[in-house]
């Protein structure tokens, strides 16, 4: 098994990478690497090479081509769940290849974070990241209004759809997945309880298409992992074919 590093970009000097107290020791006390031990240095922006550890630092051997990352990017605007929901929607949807989250308050959301919570999430991400062998770190901004995520969004050029529940005349979302869509996409789930009518007509007007994920009510965790899995498959499977 090879094993991989995040490090900021700061830290590459040309061919050699910087490597602080924490991440030397990472290496040398929990993964147990010698000097002269592969491993896989990335940059979170796409970039990834092979490297070799030396004393304090690491070299950088060559470019890593393949690429693990979604031919479409994805942005999930979250309305926050309560407790440590949204950990586990970053952990997972970072693993299935998400870009972006956009946490939002709702008028339905309990929860208010901290600082530290926001610093946790990201933590999350490039773990998560590393575990999933991708080239980027998702960005997880800073908690918002959701009217102010709107407007902020509004004149992004991109696809954006809204998740609402029972609504028998919009679409399932994977109809919509099977047209020619931007190179990007953004999608905005509920809170427990769900958008009010307000937030909903707020979105459509800011150019969201309400859409559908099936009969059954989901989750506040459950509807971003599914709908991270559902871009996944259908954007991996069109990229082979």
């Amino acid at each position: 098994m090879t094993y991989r590093l995040v490090i900021e970009p700061t830290q590459k000097q040309q061919e050699w990478v910087n490597l602080t107290e924490q991440q030397l020791h990472y290496l040398r006390r929990v993964l147990r690497l010698k000097n002269g031990a592969h491993f896989i240095v990335m940059d979170g922006q796409g970039n990834v090479w092979n490297a070799i550890l030396h004393e304090n630092s690491a070299q950088l051997l060559d470019i890593i081509t393949t690429s693990t990352e979604l031919s479409i990017k994805l942005t999930l605007m979250v309305a926050l769940p309560k407790g440590n929901g949204f950990e586990d929607i970053v952990r997972s949807c970072t693993e299935l290849g998400v870009n972006t989250f956009i946490p939002v308050i709702s008028e339905r959301t309990l929860l208010n974070p901290s600082p530290q919570k926001v610093e946790r999430w990201r933590k999350i991400a490039i773990e998560a990241a590393e575990q999933s062998e991708r080239e980027i770190i998702p960005q997880i901004f800073e908690p918002i209004n959701f009217p102010t995520a709107l407007t902020k969004i509004k004149e992004i050029e991109t696809n954006k759809y809204i998740c609402v529940t029972r609504r028998e005349e919009v679409n399932h979302l994977f109809i919509h997945l099977q047209k020619p869509l931007l190179n990007s996409l953004v999608v905005a789930t509920g809170p427990e309880g769900g958008w009010t009518n307000l937030e909903v007509q707020t979105a459509i007007k800011a150019g969201f298409e309400p859409v559908s994920l099936g009969r059954r009510i989901l989750r506040a965790v459950t509807a971003p992992v599914y709908i991270a899995s559902l871009v996944s498959a259908v954007g991996e499977t069109h990229s082979m074919s």
